[in-house]
């Protein structure tokens, strides 16, 4: 659906420090694909709006959906969002929207996900849909990040990867956690290469992060040769 409709806040809770889920109602909110996102607009009382896009991090029965919020210091949308908005009101959102970065339970392929910070958040969707249809095809998630404390849905990854449902590789940037072998800081074409699903498995490969974070981690994957057909990529920021 492509128009303004208002959605509820049903729950609401803190991901990280600076990072909150929210849990939406939309009356007739239709078929959602992992992958995909929502506008959400808010109107001030004289008039001005601002629209920003969100992942969409999972969906529910009753018509929910569920997304997770950064805060930005000089963010218009996001403070209010985190820090305001409460349980029973009502945002306008619109969507969801796009195709392109999708994952489709029906496809048996391995997938390998590439997060950078909080675009772990339509990953996620990825990884909530697979457990819930059933599907078997081989997932593992690179997640990079600035510390421990900022990593999103630290309980249910842990659940995935201590079932064996799910292969974690944390690169943490700034702070490594309490008895981490790697030591904090980015990780070269080397490293990079060791943590991702060989090219011989001809894995479905899905990046989100930083523009930076998408065009150096998507040209490590052209440089060890798995095909820009498999390669899908979603980023944010300038």
């Amino acid at each position: 659906m492509n128009g303004w409709r208002p959605a509820t806040v049903v729950a609401a809770s803190m991901e990280t420090p600076t990072a909150r889920t929210l849990h939406l109602r939309v009356p007739e909110r239709g078929s959602v694909l992992p992958g995909q996102h929502i506008d959400i607009r808010l109107t001030a009382e004289d008039g001005y709006q601002a629209v920003r896009s969100y992942s969409v991090a999972a969906v529910g029965g009753d018509d929910l959906l569920e997304t997770t919020i950064e805060e930005l210091a000089d963010g218009e949308v996001s403070p209010y969002l985190i820090n305001d908005l409460e349980v029973g009101d009502q945002v306008e959102i619109r969507g969801p929207i796009g195709r392109w970065f999708t994952w489709h339970a029906s496809d048996p392929a391995p997938v390998q996900l590439i997060a950078g910070g909080s675009g772990v958040v339509p990953l996620m969707s990825m990884i909530r849909a697979r457990e819930s249809s059933g599907s078997e095809a081989p997932f593992r998630l690179l997640y990079s990040l600035r510390t421990p404390e900022t990593r999103y849905y630290a309980a249910e990854l842990d659940r995935l990867e201590d079932t064996h449902r799910l292969q974690v590789d944390y690169l943490y940037t700034r702070q490594a956690s309490p008895g981490s072998s790697r030591p904090a800081g980015r990780p070269d074409a080397a490293e990079f290469a060791e943590r991702v699903i060989p090219l011989a498995e001809k894995p479905e490969i899905r990046v989100c992060g930083p523009t930076a974070f998408v065009e150096q981690y998507a040209q490590w994957l052209v440089d060890l040769g798995y095909p820009t057909a498999t390669i899908r990529t979603e980023r944010f920021g300038g």
